[in-house]
């Protein structure tokens, strides 16, 4: 790996300098608030202190997937004055990098709609349910119950199709069911953060 291929480093702590640009207006609401809760000269209360610390635990692992593989987040852990590495993927905190080994986590997905098959594919993971904890893609249910109908209407269209072999209404069927795997793509873009990629890769 080259210097330039190299992940890019960032270091979270109350008033830390960020990408604010690349993060999305929630995440970075979510971490304004958080720094602005910090008083200025310091905790002296030990419970409210611990708070911070656990919310900060919590936003460094959204902004570590949000940010995705391009970046190297480490977290500040202003208690136990420790700083550790927070996965992208699976948001675990290890104490350096070598600690987690070169994770499985895909970067690439497929958005792709085949007769008895999950509705998501990836490199290593073949076809697989959008809310399946491996892949770490952290959907909303929203969207995960929006594939998974998907998915579902996809093997009754085919199961009516083998029944009664009708293909002008199979076609019409397949022309509808098209048309929403190309929208549900383009709702999976966003929620995956500009660290991965997804294409719509059609039916069957």
């Amino acid at each position: 790996m080259t210097d330039e291929d190299a992940p890019r480093p960032l270091l979270l702590y109350a008033g830390a300098e960020l990408p604010w640009d690349e993060l999305s207006d929630g995440l970075a609401e979510r971490l304004r608030a958080w720094y602005r809760a910090r008083p200025a000269d310091g905790f002296t209360s030990r419970p409210a202190l611990r708070k911070h610390v656990r919310q900060g635990v919590e936003a460094a692992q959204e902004l570590a997937r949000w940010l995705g593989p391009e970046w190297e987040v480490r977290y500040r852990d202003e208690r136990h004055r420790t700083e550790k590495y927070v996965c992208w993927g699976c948001g675990q905190l290890y104490w350096g990098v070598e600690a987690h080994g070169s994770p499985a986590h895909p970067r690439d997905f497929v958005v792709h709609g085949e007769y008895r098959w999950y509705p998501l594919r990836a490199d290593g993971f073949e076809d697989f349910a959008p809310d399946d904890p491996t892949a770490a893609l952290d959907l909303s249910e929203e969207l995960v119950g929006d594939l998974n109908r998907w998915s579902a209407q996809i093997d009754a269209a085919m199961d009516v199709w083998l029944q009664d072999r009708d293909d002008e209404a199979f076609r019409a069927t397949h022309e509808r069911l098209d048309d929403v795997g190309r929208e549900l793509t383009l709702r999976v873009a966003p929620e995956l953060g500009p660290g991965r990629t997804v294409r719509y890769g059609g039916l069957w």
